[in-house]
């Protein structure tokens, strides 16, 4: 898999699980769900990314 692909799964899986926990624990989780989509919006225009930095240092190329 490319580290795109990776990115966007990690983020999906995010927004899933906080959505989640918001609807069946506390609704204080939604604004993790809240920062997980201001950062991908940040990263659109900016092109720097947290989570690419993180799974470049893990060793994930860039493409494969």
């Amino acid at each position: 898999m490319k580290m795109e692909q990776y990115i966007r799964a990690i983020a999906g899986t995010f927004i899933l699980v906080s959505v989640g926990l918001g609807w069946f624990h506390s609704r204080y989780w939604l604004l993790f769900t809240a920062f997980v989509g201001l950062n991908l919006l940040q990263s659109a225009f900016t092109k720097c990314c947290l989570m690419e930095d993180i799974l470049a240092k893990l060793g994930i190329a860039e493409k494969s």
